[in-house]
């Protein structure tokens, strides 16, 4: 039914050049480790770094704390100063946190954070406003906003590329670059701060000494996708760095979704002196994009790739009202095509880091990023157009030692970020190529965050470790939003309405405990209560609910505070399972849904005043005979309101009661499954394979719960193959060919939550009339076939 597109000529003569080399007997590698849990290491010290290599597979698990060898006279005494550094980057203990390593991900295209993030519970994805635009949510945190990211954390590296207004987006994020990925799932405010009340994330490079030389890799296949990338990486002395870039393009499934993409990223390391490290961190993402409108649900049933979409009115067939001089008077309906809508965005980062240790046993960290986040987006009736430049301070200390003979790890830090920016959005008019009319308003912003977090981990006996943590802040949000009326039609003389003005201040403080028992080597049990908050941003207080700027300044801190409790289960070393069940409640939950399609602003976000999350999260790896490995992460969420009244104005204003009603956007149950099986001797020894099943249930789309997106299965099929080689020039050569959604399923991808309305006798408007909602959903990829191969070079 469509059209499916295989790598370029150019593509094939490397592939066919690759096989040309000669494979060595040296076989190869265990390709499809998944989530697993693993129990905590006997006491042995941890190692300086995790890299890819420590971790042969990801790990479900609230870490144990690190044991030290057996003590000489005092506890301290077996501590190196790598042992104290690595505590700076790992996940903290007494979290619930999964590992995804390398080897889940390196025996395929992934070309996105939504084909890697998937391998871990609590996580769920959703596509976004662009080709790696990703919506993650933890635990249901994230799924009910309309772009980019919210309420998690995200790092690389340890450095922060979540902006100090509380925004990430994943159009950075090529997985190719990474050797791990860690998530941390639950509150998390006491160590991560603001806007980490679903969690975080840490996207780890490959270190240098990993890569050892160069690598070249190439992936293409339908719909014109072909990305070639790059890593290089070496450990030369006391340096080490890797650099990895990446150019991708495509013209996408959806009409009007071509991109093209670049991206670098860059890590050195510098060991000055025996007590001295410096760090030095490189990102920069430029995307050239084209964006299509969001359907309706009965959009999405006629025409859900948006095929023949060439001229607004044609069944199945989204489209934008532009005003015709572009700035008031008489609309016309454009589709995304006509009017050209799309993304030009740049994204640089730049970090540094210094290390300094005052004894074996004390480490002082300082670290600085500054973070351009450079925008033009018309991407509906108006285009969004900034420059948001960051800075990021941050200072902490880490101490290891022992209070009451009992070993200890303690931790103190300060830190202060900030964003100032002004930006514009402009009318779109007709006339293509996303041709911009006049201002319709303009937002000046300043966030400010500052604080403190301490957190002391305690051995209180040889099975049982004690965690307390707890973070202050203080968030300060100004802002001046400005919009602009036009007089006559043909006269453009600018009528700026009265400014809104925002200053407003919170403070917030998060505590945490967590407890930690080793039953025996088999058994981990862990037991969790913690807290989060975040902030509303400043944009946020400008939008009302039918997409107009307006005074929506009475935004509150959405607070919660939740409890875990699980445990990891490791029989012997093919069997691995982790079970946590979670309960979170909620205050003020900031909640955000889609406005009407031509509104100035796509969403609007408003306060919960009170909610309940609660689910399950399992993690299972079973090595059941040589070769074969079934591996799952599967995820129960149950997220409803317990106290909040909707008011919807259609002429007088009506009240209605949505507690008990589920949240939408959260998807009951999700499930990825895979089994899988890899060759390990013999003359196919490298070759292996793998079938995986994705699972979502329906969800509802409004606060009424009167509508439902569809839910989806979809079954990905691929066949690898990894060597050694005997060359001068070459390490190793990797090919693979994946076919995703074998059955060619229709599914829906992300489908952003709607504002549910009413008659002018105050009756709520029927599912059948929502169906009828534009500036929600986008459909998922058709089947799809995809090539790659990878040349390492010596």
């Amino acid at each position: 039914m469509y059209p499916h597109r295989v790598l370029g000529s150019a593509s094939l003569l490397v592939l066919g050049s690759a096989l040309c080399l000669t494979p060595s007997n040296a076989t190869a590698q265990t390709a499809l480790p998944a989530v697993t849990v693993d129990a905590p290491r006997p006491a042995t010290a941890r190692p300086a770094a995790r890299g890819p290599t420590v971790r042969a597979a990801a790990r479900t698990q609230a870490r144990p704390p690190s044991a030290n060898p057996a003590p000489s006279g005092s506890l301290t005494a077996g501590i190196t100063p790598s042992v104290a550094r690595a505590l700076l980057y790992q996940a903290p203990n007494g979290q619930t946190e999964t590992t995804i390593d390398r080897s889940q991900f390196d025996n395929r295209p992934s070309f996105s954070v939504a084909d890697v993030l998937r391998e871990s519970p609590g996580i769920s994805v959703k596509q976004g406003n662009g080709p790696r635009d990703i919506g993650i949510s933890i635990r249901g945190s994230n799924a009910r906003n309309g772009f980019a990211i919210r309420n998690l954390v995200i790092f690389d590296d340890g450095f922060p590329v979540t902006q100090p207004d509380g925004l990430s987006r994943s159009d950075l994020i090529d997985p190719k670059a990474y050797g791990a990925i860690d998530v941390i799932r639950g509150p998390s405010s006491a160590l991560f701060g603001n806007y980490a009340t679903g969690g975080a994330l840490n996207f780890r490079t490959r270190r240098g000494h990993t890569i050892d030389g160069v690598e070249y890799g190439v992936d293409g296949g339908s719909f014109g996708y072909l990305n070639n990338y790059l890593a290089a990486g070496k450990k030369v002395g006391n340096f080490e760095y890797s650099l990895f870039a990446s150019d991708a393009r495509g013209d996408g499934f959806i009409q009007n979704s071509w991109f093209n993409t670049q991206t670098v990223n860059f890590l050195g390391t510098l060991q000055a002196t025996p007590d001295d490290r410096f760090t030095v961190k490189f990102i920069n993402n430029n995307l050239d994009a084209r964006v299509p409108i969001r359907l309706s649900l009965n959009q999405y049933y006629q025409n859900p790739f948006q095929q023949g979409c060439d001229m607004a009115g044609i069944a199945g067939c989204a489209s934008v009202n532009l005003l015709n001089n572009g700035f008031n008077g008489t609309r016309t309906p454009i589709t995304a095509i006509q009017a050209g809508l799309g993304r030009e965005d740049r994204r640089t980062i730049v970090g540094g880091r210094w290390e300094h240790d005052f004894d074996n046993t004390t480490t002082w960290r300082n670290q600085f990023v500054f973070d351009d986040r450079n925008i033009s987006q018309p991407t509906g009736a108006t285009s969004a157009i900034g420059d948001f430049p960051s800075y990021n301070y941050m200072s902490d200390v880490t101490k290891r030692g022992e209070i009451l003979g009992m070993e200890s790890t303690t931790y103190f830090g300060a830190f202060y970020n900030t964003l100032t920016a002004s930006s514009d959005s402009r009318h779109v008019m007709p006339g293509g190529n996303a041709r911009l009319g006049l201002l319709q308003s303009n937002t000046w912003s300043d966030t400010t965050n500052y604080g403190v977090r301490a957190r002391e981990e305690l051995k209180l006996t040889p099975n049982l470790t004690a965690i307390a943590g707890i973070g202050w802040e203080t968030t300060h949000l100004k802002g001046i939003n400005t919009s602009y009326a036009y007089n006559t039609p043909n006269v453009p003389t600018a009528t700026p309405g009265v400014p809104i003005v925002a200053d407003r201040q919170f403070q917030n403080a998060a505590p945490e405990l967590a407890l930690l028992y080793r039953l025996n080597p088999e058994w981990l049990f862990r037991a969790r209560v913690a807290t989060g908050y975040g902030t509303p941003q400043v944009g946020n207080l400008f939008v009302l609910p039918n997409g107009q700027n307006g005074n929506n300044t009475q935004l509150r801190t959405q607070k919660n505070i939740g409890y875990d409790l699980g445990f990891d289960w490791t029989p012997n070393n093919t069997l691995r399972f982790s079970a946590t069940g979670f309960y979170e409640f909620f205050k003020d939950e900031l909640v955000t849904q889609a406005t009407q399609v031509g509104a100035p602003n796509a969403s609007y976000t408003f306060n919960a005043p009170r909610s309940e999350h609660r689910g399950i999260e399992l993690a299972a790896d079973w090595q059941f005979l040589p070769g074969w490995r079934f591996t799952a992460a599967y995820t129960y969420l149950d997220e409803v309101y317990t106290q909040y009244t909707e008011n919807i104005v259609n002429g007088a204003t009506f009240s209605f009661n949505r507690a008990g009603n589920k949240i939408p956007g959260i998807s009951p149950n999700e499930l990825t499954a895979r089994l899988g099986y890899e060759q390990m001797w013999g003359p196919l020894a490298g070759l292996g394979a793998f079938v995986e099943v994705q699972w979502k249930e329906s969800f509802y789309m409004d606060n009424a719960n009167l509508l439902k997106a569809p839910g989806y299965e979809l079954v990905n099929l691929n066949v690898h193959y990894k060597t050694d080689l005997v060359s001068d020039y070459f390490n190793s050569l990797s090919m693979y060919v994946e076919v995703r959604n074998v059955f060619d399923r229709t599914y829906v991808a992300s489908a952003n939550n709607i504002a549910n309305s009413v008659t002018a006798g105050g009756i709520q408007n029927s599912a059948g009339v929502l169906a009828n909602t534009t500036g929600s959903i986008y459909a998922g990829s058709p089947r799809a076939f995809i090539a790659g191969m990878k040349l390492a070079f010596k």
